[in-house]
């Protein structure tokens, strides 16, 4: 099963599961958006692999003027994008495979979470060559992204701690279930090797802002 038709397949429930799947669902989202710091009211930002939207709305609460495109493969996921965000001018949603979005101007801020990792590793470093040239100078580019550990021990250990969490979740089996065999999808890679891509692109502030064994907040500041 491809990455589209797993993501059109749980579109409806996605948001709803997210924090029985991300453990530390609050403090993952709130670095994220606490160190998106733009000097206007009405930032132009892009979303890749917006799903439905949840990070963005996250965005708007603290920049409610925002103008955002969305952009996701995933036609389900997006259908709850627009619900979302119906009311809202201020939004564009685009069907497309993010990885070859190209945009026609430059953007305050470029944000993801939890799809890059999809990407195989050339993949994820020419995305992040794209991210740069679509930014503004100063721009902020905020990742909030599952990785792999720093070796195969880590990786273990991460898929061990996550498993535990979620069969003590409030999911019922056939959704457990299911979650396995999304991850079986994930190209996670380490963090240090993400921040070497973000420098090599030619980010001059980059950091890892929060890890909580595979998830972490990837910062790049043009």
């Amino acid at each position: 099963m491809t990455v589209e038709s797993q993501f059109n397949s749980i579109a409806q429930l996605y948001d709803k599961q997210r924090p029985s799947l991300i453990p530390c669902l609050s403090d993952f989202y709130g670095v994220a958006i606490d160190n998106l710091n733009l000097s206007i009211t009405s930032p132009e930002i892009l979303d890749l692999g917006a799903g439905t939207g949840l990070f963005s709305e996250f965005v708007l609460q603290k920049y409610p003027n925002a103008k955002i495109t969305l952009v996701d493969l995933s036609r389900k996921m997006l259908d709850v994008a627009k619900k979302r965000f119906s009311s809202n001018k201020n939004i564009n949603i685009i069907q497309q495979d993010f990885t070859t979005f190209k945009g026609e101007k430059l953007y305050d801020a470029v944000i993801s979470s939890l799809a890059i990792h999809h990407l195989e590793d050339q993949a994820k470093a020419e995305l992040y060559n794209t991210i740069f040239s679509l930014l503004k100078p100063e721009g902020i580019f905020i990742n909030a992204e599952q990785v792999a550990g720093e070796s195969e021990y880590f990786s273990r250990l991460y898929d061990k701690k996550w498993r535990e969490k979620v069969e003590a979740s409030d999911l019922n089996r056939e959704d457990i279930d299911a979650s396995y065999e999304r991850i079986k999808l994930d190209k996670r890679t380490p963090v240090s090797t993400q921040i070497k891509w973000l420098r090599d692109a030619g980010f001059k502030e980059v950091d890892c802002l929060y890890k909580y064994y595979d998830f972490a907040v990837l910062y790049g500041r043009k």
